[in-house]
């Protein structure tokens, strides 16, 4: 007897089911870092690949969230991203030597303002490889390369953050798999993780129709990278992105979703 469903429907609702098991599971172990141990960080720096820079680049939807979510607040951020990094591929060190990164900006009439800042960075957001916290060749290397990291951040001054990337679309088992990676590499050292991975579970088992995914099933579609920037607004400020009007693109509806399923899924992960 013939499915009832069309295919490409059973697909989504399949998804659904994975996404909403694991995004109800979540992370087995539970945070212990609750914020990112600075309360309105003025300045952050974005270590990561690809999944960072696709779209324009997350932190720059972050900054438009900022701007309306807080105004008259000023916020300072800069990406440093190669493709296909892992943790491993950054000299961490080097983005925090001086008069290098942030050393300029421009101005009006394209007038160069040489920056006198007494620390550079308040928060470094970084993410391993989509896949490396989990193959079995390279997860130590994530493991022994997050205490690095965070090390040589706090070294400098700043908060070491952990951003949880997302499961590929057409393998979902990933979400709890990175969620207890990066949950456990927190606990581990002591850093505040930011649960993007989890929203992304969380939005299609709400919305499966919504695509997350570049036609790679891997990198994210403008939907994804605005709910990973609502997610890391959410988390950094503890404050609700619901609302915001500033939707980058997508239809207000659509920016509403993703904007309250980042709120949920911080509220849920971080929750004491």
């Amino acid at each position: 007897m013939p499915s009832l469903f069309p295919a490409r429907l059973r697909g989504l609702l399949s998804f659904a089911l994975l996404a909403l098991a694991a995004c109800q599971v979540g992370a087995q172990t539970k945070p212990k870092v609750l914020d990112a141990g600075i309360a309105n960080p003025a300045s952050a720096i974005y270590i990561g690949n690809s999944f960072f820079y696709y779209n324009n680049s997350l932190h720059g939807h972050v900054g438009q969230l900022i701007t309306e979510g807080l105004p008259g607040f000023r916020h300072r951020a800069t990406s440093v991203t190669i493709s296909g990094s892992g943790f491993d591929w950054h000299d961490v060190d080097s983005y925090f030597r001086p008069n290098a990164i942030g050393g300029y900006s421009f101005g009006p009439n394209n007038v160069v303002s040489f920056n006198k800042l007494d620390k550079l960075f308040d928060v470094a957001i970084m993410m391993d490889c989509s896949q490396c916290p989990l193959h079995p060749q390279l997860k130590s290397v994530f493991t022994e390369f997050a205490k690095k990291n965070s090390d040589i951040v706090r070294k400098h001054g700043a908060k070491p953050v952990f951003f949880m990337s997302w499961a590929y679309q057409d393998a979902p088992e990933m979400t709890t798999q990175l969620a207890e990676a990066y949950t456990q590499a927190g606990n581990d050292n002591n850093v505040f993780v930011i649960p993007a991975g989890l929203a992304f579970a969380r939005s299609i088992a709400q919305k499966p129709e919504l695509n997350l995914y570049a036609p790679d099933k891997r990198h994210p579609s403008l939907a994804g990278t605005y709910l990973s920037a609502c997610t890391v607004y959410a988390s950094l400020f503890k404050k609700s992105p619901v609302g915001l009007k500033y939707n980058a693109g997508l239809s207000p509806e659509i920016a509403r979703h993703l904007q309250t399923v980042a709120w949920e899924t911080v509220q849920a992960y971080h929750q004491p």
